[in-house]
Parts: structure tokens; sequence; C-alpha cells
């Protein structure tokens, strides 16, 4: 009988060749200090934005991943709320307020060691009142073996078997104990990595083992670079989901973790990259405000700041003029005029023509 990884002799010691990403760990560690450096050119209120932004970003995807769908708006307002910031009266559901609880400790608690009450407490901030969990904040208990399975038609799939409930709290009580080992010379990136697929292959919870897993890798990187990292992670893994599932899938039956662990340092490396841009688009966007500062009038920085709202890639396929028109309630020939100068104020670059001309934010995607 083919047993799973947990009922190997070697469990939970899961193997890769940590020589193949050196160069991936050195270029992270570069990257990192490209971030530190962007981030003193950012004020008070645009740190704050990319925070909130990134927490977003992360949480949103990372329910996305499981099939829950979050509202953006209302999750940037918990966060903020979290975080004690300026935030509005919007009404905010159970499943928004609790993912901004648990990205606020993931953030609050870089520095404080993984325990058995803070895990648990995350997952009784992502399920509290939800009625569909019994176990909220606990450990599964039951007795049924805890299947991932697929159905077609007639046929059932098991692609994994976790270690049963009854196993889980020592199994936990081994996990916690690893994970806040320092663990000299070994990659940051690859013991992420191992981090990621250790917890899933428990299976500790009735539900929301991906999205706590997931976060266990942020908080692993920000333990050991001793500052919040502020990466979001599951955006590259929602963009690759079958990719995800199927290198992830690699290691149920095995301890060889080579081609898990290539998949997620590269998601880890992209994720950087992406923050990056953020941070970019952040410190053009003050230049463009600030160089607009008595040139613009009130309609014109309303627009600005609806489409900076929109992030890097701004409004699909651009801003057009009946765009304009829907956010300002102005006339066609004031919209014309307005977008003019803030083509002429180098605000905006203007592509195509007559009813196919779209206007863009002038700041570099590239960087």
């Amino acid at each position: 009988m083919t047993l799973w990884n947990w009922q190997l002799p070697n469990w939970p010691k899961f193997e890769y060749d940590s020589n193949a990403i050196t160069q991936k760990e050195r270029q992270f560690y570069l990257g990192l200090g490209n971030t530190f450096a962007f981030l003193k050119n950012l004020a008070s209120s645009e740190y704050q934005q990319f925070m909130v932004e990134i927490l977003s970003l992360e949480g949103e995807t990372s329910s996305k991943i499981e099939g829950e769908i979050l509202d953006r708006e209302s999750l940037q307002s918990s966060i903020r709320q979290q975080f004690a910031l300026k935030t509005d009266s919007r009404r905010k559901t159970d499943k928004e307020t609790g993912m901004a609880a648990v990205l606020f400790n993931v953030y609050e608690s870089y520095d404080k060691p993984l325990t058995h009450e803070m895990i648990q407490k995350w997952h009784l901030d992502l399920f509290r009142n939800q009625t569909h969990i019994e176990m909220q904040g606990n450990y599964r208990t039951h007795i049924e073996p805890m299947q991932i399975v697929s159905t077609n038609y007639d046929s059932r799939k098991v692609f994994f078997e976790a270690p049963p409930s009854h196993q889980i709290h020592d199994e936990m009580t081994k996990f916690i104990a690893w994970f806040n080992l320092k663990h000299e010379n070994e990659p940051i990136l690859g013991l992420v990595s191992v981090a990621h697929v250790y917890f899933e292959s428990i299976h500790p919870f009735e539900d929301g083992n991906g999205r706590i897993g997931r976060l266990l890798g942020e908080k692993m990187l920000s333990h050991a670079v001793k500052k919040p990292i502020l990466i979001a992670v599951s955006r590259i893994l929602e963009k690759n989901k079958k990719e995800y599932y199927k290198n992830l899938e690699t290691c149920n039956r095995s301890l060889n973790a080579d081609r898990w662990v290539s998949f997620f340092v590269d998601a880890i490396l992209q994720a950087q990259k992406e923050s990056m841009k953020l941070l970019y688009f952040l410190i053009e966007k003050s230049k463009i405000m600030t160089s607009l500062a008595g040139k613009i009038n009130p309609r014109q920085e309303k627009v600005l700041i609806r489409m900076f709202a929109e992030g890097p890639l701004g409004f699909k396929g651009g801003l057009s003029a009946e765009n304009y028109i829907a956010i300002t309630k102005t006339s066609r020939a004031t919209a014309t005029r307005d977008l003019n100068d803030l083509v002429e104020n180098q605000a905006l670059t203007k592509t195509g023509s007559l009813r196919h001309t779209r206007y863009h934010l002038n700041i570099p995607l590239d960087t």
C-alpha cells in the first residue's frame, strides 16, 4: 500500500536541493533592500495606503483561491479600522472583518513566536459566526478521515488524506516548534516553501487551512528579516491556481519537495516584484499630485484620484471621455478641455483618436 507523506519514516523532514535556489535567495534579498529603500521615500499616508493595498490584496485573493469572495472596499475599510486609521462607515460583514483581524495580527506579530493560541485565534477570526464550521478556533476532532477528494460523475478520487484528528495536537506542537527554530544556514525561501506544504499536510482545521497556511509563509518571512513583509503571494498563486495545487500534490506521497519549492520560490519573487511596482506607483502618484498643485480644477483632481484608486493598471482599457463625464457630471466640451489640459500638464497620456481615444496615467508600468 502506498503511504501518505506523514506515514513515511522520515516525516516531517521534507528535502530539497538548496543549491538550486541560491541565486533566487540572493535576488530576494536584493529586492528586499530595494523595497526598504523605497519605503523610506514614502510619506506616512502613502505607506498606510501601500500597507492597506497589499494586505487587502493578500486577504482577497487568498480567500478567492478557496472560492470565497470578499468585498475589496469593505475589506480595506476593515483593515484601516484595525490599524486605527481614518475609515468610512461602510457596512462590513463578518468575513471581511475577520480576515482584516487576521491580517492585522500577522502584521503586528511578525517578531513573536508562533503558538497554538495564535494560530487558533486566526481560525476563530476567519470563521466567527459562520455556522457551517463547527470547530471555530479549534483543531478538528471528527473521527472521519480528513480527505481531499474530487468527484467526476460516478468516480471519486482521493488526492490526499491528512493525519487523523487524534494526532493533530501533537503534529501541530511539532510543527510550531519547527517553525520557531532559527534554522541556521538554511535558505529562508526554502524554509517558507516547506512550512506551507508541511502545514497543509497536517491540515489541522475543518476548513481554512489554505488561507492560514499562506499567511504562515508571510509571518515566517517577516520574522526572518525582522520587519513585516508586505507582498501578496496569494495573488500570484490565485493566478496560477492549477499549477499551485498540482505542485503541492507532488508532496502528497513523498518528502521530496524539489518541484514544490521551485514553484513556490518563483511565486514569492513574482509577488515581491509586483509589490515593488505598487510602491513605485505610489511614489510617482505623489510626484504627479505635487506637480499639479494649483494647476488643476476640482473636476480634474477628482478624476485623477479616481484613476489612482484603480491601482497601477488603471482603468481597464484606459479612461474615456464618457468615463470623465460620468465621474464629474460635466459636459462633453468641458471634459475634452479638462482632459487635454491634463495631457499638456503630463499627468495623462493619450492614445487612439475620435471615439477610440483613451487616457492613461503618465506612469511607466515597468520598473
